[in-house]
């Protein structure tokens, strides 16, 4: 688990061959799309710059991209739109999925406990061997979340095995959109496998916060996923370039907020190499998770509130002690009137 999230519009991802986004959910994206798609270079992780900057410079262990502002903020006591009531509270209700970066270990080494957050959450966002993952992990992955009801979607990266996909890269447009659909194109083999299809796809690392103001990048990673040969949905910033390059192609696009990151005041994530970048407190992890779903708000590492409304939410897996986090934030979504569901 994971990323960044903002948005300046109602999201507009459509539907698609595989489904498409609930904007009904409380998403947000970009109100206009420009240029079109062609292909994109580098990346980075939570980081330093932003939209504007073209390529943003990474720090060496987690950048954030500084350009993307967060929409005007719900007032107090605002909820997202709702679908029906909760009938043991009152409450209006929303919808929300819940996301895990799984499957993120090699040969003998594992990261992530796949077994059972596939038993909390609702996408799971596989790694497809460029970051983490190999052949046998993806398969077990996969029959697994077939098994439980769980959507897969294939979290592609640079080629940085021994970084995690956590640094920083240049990779030439051509070559990164063949790699993305290279990494769609594994998973798929045994998504089918199992009985299903590959769902979506979410950049990772560094990747995926590259492409929050790197144009040309953003547009290799849609290149890549049309070619591919689907129209998948985008898992990603909300306002972020590759969501309007995204849209302007035709893909849907889905935003997601973090759980258990700490949020800079622009709506972008603290970077994991400052102190507090990433919440370890039980009950804070909770209390914001429910805000983000029920009101698309949360209060950034300065005390302001910063708009971060999604349609997904990402729980991480490498943390210690993410499962039991993972179920209680579930449990106390669904308390508070959450629909607990996958976007596609």
């Amino acid at each position: 688990m994971h990323t960044n999230g903002e948005g300046d519009g109602a999201v507009r991802g459509g539907t698609g061959p595989r489904g498409g986004v609930d904007a009904a959910g409380g998403g947000a994206g970009p109100a206009e799309v420009r240029g079109r798609p062609a292909a994109g270079t580098d990346g980075h992780e939570p980081g330093d710059e932003g939209p504007g900057a073209g390529r943003a410079a990474a720090d060496a262990d987690d950048g954030v991209p500084r350009g993307a502002r967060p929409s005007a903020a719900p007032a107090p006591g605002d909820e997202l739109p709702h679908e029906g009531t909760a009938a043991d509270t009152g409450r209006a209700r929303v919808t929300i999925d819940l996301n895990a970066d799984l499957g993120e270990g090699f040969g003998r080494w594992q990261l992530t406990d796949d077994e059972e957050l596939l038993s909390v959450v609702t996408s799971a966002n596989v790694a497809c061997g460029f970051h983490a993952g190999d052949a046998a992990t993806m398969r077990r992955v996969c029959d697994l979340a077939v098994e439980r009801g769980v959507r897969i979607g294939a979290q592609v990266s640079y080629r940085d095995l021994a970084g995690f996909g956590r640094r920083a890269m240049d990779v030439p447009p051509d070559e990164l959109a063949a790699e993305v659909a290279y990494q769609i194109g594994a998973l798929e083999v045994f998504a089918r496998a199992a009985g299903a299809r590959v769902a979506y796809v979410k950049p990772h690392g560094a990747l995926y916060h590259r492409v929050v103001g790197d144009e040309e990048q953003a547009r290799a990673v849609v290149e890549g996923v049309l070619l591919a040969g689907e129209r998948l949905p985008l898992l990603g910033l909300p306002g972020s370039l590759l969501h309007r390059v995204a849209e302007e192609a035709g893909l849907p696009v889905v935003t997601e907020a973090f759980a258990d990151r700490a949020y800079a005041e622009d709506g972008t994530l603290v970077p994991r190499g400052r102190h507090g970048a990433v919440l370890h407190d039980p009950a804070e992890v909770v209390q914001r998770s429910v805000s983000m779903a029920r009101t698309g708000t949360v209060t950034s590492h300065r005390g302001g509130t910063v708009s971060v409304r999604a349609r997904s939410l990402c729980l991480h897996g490498d943390t210690p002690g993410s499962v039991e986090l993972a179920r209680l934030v579930r449990a106390c979504l669904e308390e508070a009137g959450v629909r607990v569901e996958a976007f596609v």
